[in-house]
């Protein structure tokens, strides 16, 4: 089973779900990112945050499938919003995973109090030109993020990956990515440790009456709305449910109760504003 497309605006065509690999590292992170693209999974999301993009590059060239079957992302850390240095990063990042090219590459987070990450997308847009990335886009940018890079530039991104989850559905700044023709990626978007998202009881309840999992229910959600999940796992079983979300729809009524759930602020996963987040890696 494999994830239907969805167009960009650049004209380029995505899988609807994207494998993330945060936490999947070494030996165990190979397999189990193996045992993924096994299940249907071409799609996959990494960083050089994460310590694992050997590794990513790794289960790609071991799945012997080729390099066009995938679509590989990858991003920018806020220690590098300078023109110079995005090209020195991009260029170890697709050597450390053995590329030519990243499918999609992101501007991690806009750092605003540093105001460079206007310089860092110019260096994306050059890039892109020169073959070095297919897609480009940015990741946590809010709407005046975007207004900035775009006015100078002239050019919108193709993606905004940002946290959307129940309890935090950001449908504001979604929104406003679809007025731009921006496709919304949504990480982390069953939760984390921290909450209690996999366990909530509305979402159990609709799970049972579509005889789904509290995660298949989220991720349906999120496609509804047109976002794009990026779902961490490990687990087979799990990896083959992620993609089971296409063969059902959620009713209006149960869309809006999952809305209902949304905490605002309080509801955000790690409290990671990106108006006042600096990510200095």
């Amino acid at each position: 089973m494999t994830a239907p497309e969805i167009t960009l605006n650049d004209g380029r065509r995505a899988p609807m779900i994207s494998l993330g690999t945060v936490g999947l590292r070494g030996q165990a992170g190979k397999l189990a990112i193996l045992e993924a693209i096994r299940n249907g999974y071409r799609a996959i999301d990494s960083s050089t945050n994460y310590n694992n993009e050997g590794i990513v590059g790794l289960a790609v060239k071991e799945s012997g499938l080729a390099r066009t079957e995938f679509f590989i992302t990858s991003k920018l850390p806020g220690s590098h919003h300078n023109y110079d240095r995005v090209f020195e990063i991009l260029q170890e990042q697709l050597a450390r995973m053995g590329l030519d090219y990243f499918d999609e590459y992101l501007i991690h987070w806009p750092n605003p109090d540093e105001g460079l990450y206007v310089e860092a997308w110019r260096a994306l847009v050059d890039a892109q030109k020169l073959g070095l990335i297919r897609s480009i886009g940015v990741s946590n940018f809010e709407p005046d993020h975007l207004d900035a890079i775009i006015e100078a530039t002239g050019v919108t991104p193709a993606v905004n990956q940002i946290e959307s989850q129940p309890y935090f559905n950001n449908e504001t700044v979604h929104q406003y990515n679809q007025k731009l023709g921006i496709v919304t990626e949504a990480w982390s978007p069953t939760g984390r440790t921290n909450n209690d998202v996999k366990s909530n009881p509305v979402l159990a309840e609709i799970g049972e009456k579509y005889d789904k999992s509290i995660a298949q229910i989220v991720l349906r959600w999120l496609i509804q709305r047109g976002v794009v999940p990026v779902i961490k796992s490990g687990n087979p079983n799990h990896q083959r449910d992620n993609l089971d979300v296409f063969d059902f729809e959620l009713s209006d009524d149960d869309m809006e109760k999952i809305f209902a759930l949304d905490k605002g602020e309080e509801g955000r996963l790690e409290d990671q504003n990106p108006n006042t987040y600096h990510e200095y890696v």
